[in-house]
């Protein structure tokens, strides 16, 4: 539906987008993830024609977008601070790109009264938007965006005003309704909660170039590189030479590492206790446990001085205590 080829663009002398090549499906969400200035946001205003300039295509169902307005576009595009107009009622806010488009005045109601039932605002229709929270605000600008009937959706860092446990219930909604009317969407964010609650597939940015695609749970368990890792919050990185426990731990890897220069031991590969069918099994000593409520984490070092972090659940654990902890093989990734 729509292809990314070759993409690049730059601010003066800063490459802000650099060679970025992406194919989006119909009907798929696809989040563009990483830290603040890797280039996430002015892919997403390349795609919606808010930057010009760019080289490289952007290529939407067969039509190349160069010289396309963004009004001519028919895409929707949610933001962080909404944009609602504050002059507004609800339903004038939502109903603002039908009234544009010409739609009947009945048509415009009908559609507005099933976007506030399909958002969970049933008979907020006269309601003053400066009297709405935040959760409630976000849903009338999704409902806004969706108006249109738009055959992209385009949402940038949309749930990064509000509070977390906000955030956690709306993101879930907020999937659940694209899916249940079968839109397309991109979705920008540095959050990876959030990556991971929304997207079908998440693109990892870093310095203007993509560094990773797969879909959350293959991005998270087999990151394809340091950056990746890291930003994933997997700290157990290593060179492959960088003792003699690391290299025996890459020789006991299930993975090819004939490329790769760093091994990540996953934390999800390590577990404390009885060993189990092919893990590896070494003692370690335990030197900090920090209490995260559902699970703990802990930092233990193993010989040669290399210290792993990984999280144990219902288990107690001190410091100073001696363990045995299994390393899977499969779980000993190159990078």
């Amino acid at each position: 539906m729509l292809k990314i080829n070759n993409v690049s663009f730059s601010y003066g002398d800063v490459d802000a987008v650099h060679n970025v090549s992406l194919d989006i499906q119909e009907g798929e969400i696809v989040c563009l993830l990483g830290p603040s200035g890797c280039g996430k946001t002015t892919l997403l205003r390349i795609i919606t024609g808010l930057e010009t300039g760019y080289t490289g295509e952007i290529i939407f169902n067969n039509r190349d977008m160069k010289n396309i307005p963004v009004y001519e576009r028919d895409f929707g595009l949610m933001f962080q601070d909404f944009a609602l107009f504050p002059h507004m009622s609800v339903a004038d806010n939502i109903a603002y790109g039908l009234k544009r488009k010409g739609n009947a005045k009945n048509d415009i109601h009908n559609q507005v009264t099933s976007l506030l039932e399909q958002v969970g605002l049933t008979g907020f229709e006269d309601r003053d938007i400066n009297m709405l929270s935040g959760g409630q605000k976000q849903r009338v600008a999704l409902a806004r965006s969706l108006a249109p009937n738009p055959q992209l959706l385009m949402l940038d860092e949309p749930l990064g005003s509000l509070d977390a446990l906000l955030r956690d219930q709306l993101i879930v909604e907020l999937r659940e309704t694209i899916k249940s009317v079968g839109l397309t969407a991109i979705y920008v964010t540095h959050d990876q909660k959030e990556a991971f609650s929304i997207a079908d597939r998440i693109v990892v940015m870093n310095a203007g170039q993509i560094e990773q695609i797969d879909t959350p749970q293959q991005i998270y368990n087999f990151p394809k590189s340091a950056f990746v890792a890291r930003f994933f919050g997997l700290s157990n990185i290593f060179q492959i030479d960088e003792s003699p426990l690391i290299t025996r731990l890459v020789e006991q890897s299930s993975h090819d590492f004939t490329n790769a220069d760093k091994v990540l031991i996953h934390p999800n590969g390590i577990g404390i206790h009885q060993q189990t069918g092919d893990s590896l099994l070494y003692s370690a000593i335990v030197e900090t446990v920090i209490f995260r409520g559902e699970y703990s984490l802990v930092a233990a070092r193993l010989t040669d001085d290399v210290l792993l972090r990984f999280n144990v659940v219902h288990a107690h654990i001190e410091r100073e205590q001696v363990i045995n902890l299994n390393i899977a093989p499969q779980f000993i990734l190159p990078l």
